[in-house]
């Protein structure tokens, strides 16, 4: 056996291994969600909604409990009777923390739970539950898996197949985070203590890393929802979707330097690996190869079964999904290969872009811990 067959099964290895933990963790029952009826305020920031993301701040939301449903936004959008707009238009560098704590300083929380949920999302009222009922039990904070659905091209299958069915998935992110969890800001709950968390973020990109990590160095505790936080997809594009993750991998390495070097290890070792086998044209490789491909695949189907959102009448999915729980999906197979490829591309992009990113239309220094600063400010002698 030679040096380059040796490296290519220590890697099978460990990325198998890697594997099969996540879905012997994965493999355990699901909890339900506990009914809760605890009053909530839902604030949802946005700058500039599209038409999808009217329609999902216009769907009506079925929760049990006294609900307060408020859209923080520079104008004023088409909104339905019963969702109320308040005017917010911060100056800070992270928009979207500077929208909520307007919105918290403006409105009374009174004893009530507060959620976060980005407007691209179409909220349940499961997911209400989901991410209320946690924080009025004690948690810090709780958070939901962002689910995509509606794909139609390549690049929508690479983005769902990566955030639904690889280890890329916040499900499985969740059960294999050593420290801080991992956590998606697309739906969150807020207790008091994250609210006084997130006072000193906005200058941050990747707050919900930030936030995430303070909770935990203070021993606080972070809950996942059961319930997916539902995407309806608008078509995209391959470029649109490799920028965008070209982007989380850049914040990844200014908050966490050490797990950025995990990515090719463990999250998109597939390709390289059947390049690898096929250069070496080592049997052994190829069978350790074919293996990993094997429990990989089990892997997503697990995680498609966890992700499929509940037809109408079941959970109170409210129908944005109308596909079976059984996990019979035409391209289970290959999509988390696409997902795969994609957050591949943008490591390997990452590593050739300077320290600045392009977010919500503005363009930002990224400096150690996720702190960004216009890039105006670094032109005009701010640090380098």
């Amino acid at each position: 056996m030679n040096a380059l067959e040796a490296m290519g099964l220590g890697w099978v290895v460990l990325a198998g291994g890697f594997s099969a933990v996540a879905l012997g963790r994965l493999s355990r029952r699901l909890r339900p969600v506990e009914p809760t009826r605890v009053p909530v305020l839902l604030l949802r920031p946005v700058d500039a909604p599209t038409e999808r993301e009217l329609e999902n701040l216009s769907r009506p939301i079925d929760y049990a409990g006294p609900l307060e449903h408020v859209v923080l936004s520079p104008s004023r959008p088409r909104l339905p009777e019963g969702v109320r707009w308040l005017r917010s238009d911060p100056v800070t560098p992270n928009r979207k923390v500077g929208h909520l704590l307007n919105g918290l300083e403006t409105l009374p929380r009174d004893g009530r739970v507060v959620l976060v949920v980005d407007a691209d999302v179409a909220v349940t009222g499961a997911l209400v539950e989901g991410l209320a009922g946690p924080v009025a039990a004690g948690a810090a904070l709780s958070t939901a898996v962002p689910t995509p659905v509606g794909e139609r091209g390549l690049a929508d299958r690479a983005v769902a197949g990566l955030l639904r069915r690889t280890h890329h998935s916040f499900r499985a992110l969740h059960v294999m985070s050593a420290g801080a969890k991992s956590v998606c800001g697309k739906a969150l709950g807020l207790s008091g203590r994250a609210v006084a968390e997130l006072r000193e973020l906005a200058d941050h990109l990747g707050e919900d890393l930030e936030l995430s990590k303070r909770l935990h160095a203070k021993g606080l505790d972070v809950e996942l929802c059961e319930a997916p936080a539902v995407v309806p997809m608008a078509p995209g594009t391959w470029s649109a979707a490799l920028a965008r993750f070209t982007r989380w991998m850049q914040v990844l390495v200014s908050h966490r330097p050490g797990l950025y070097p995990t990515v090719p290890v463990f999250f998109t070792p597939t390709w390289p690996l059947l390049a690898l086998s096929l250069l070496a044209g080592s049997r052994w490789l190829s069978m350790g190869v074919a293996a990993l491909l094997t429990i990989r695949t089990l892997l997503s189907w697990r995680l498609t079964v966890l992700s499929t959102p509940r037809p109408l009448g079941e959970g109170r999915g409210e129908g944005i999904w109308s596909a079976p729980v059984n996990p019979a999906v035409r391209h289970v197979a290959l999509d988390w290969l696409l997902g795969e490829a994609l957050l591949l591309a943008a490591f390997l992009s990452s590593l050739v872009r300077p320290s600045r990113v392009t977010w919500r239309g503005r363009t930002y220094a990224l400096h150690s811990g996720g702190r960004m600063s216009p890039v105006w400010t670094e032109l005009s002698g701010g640090r380098g």
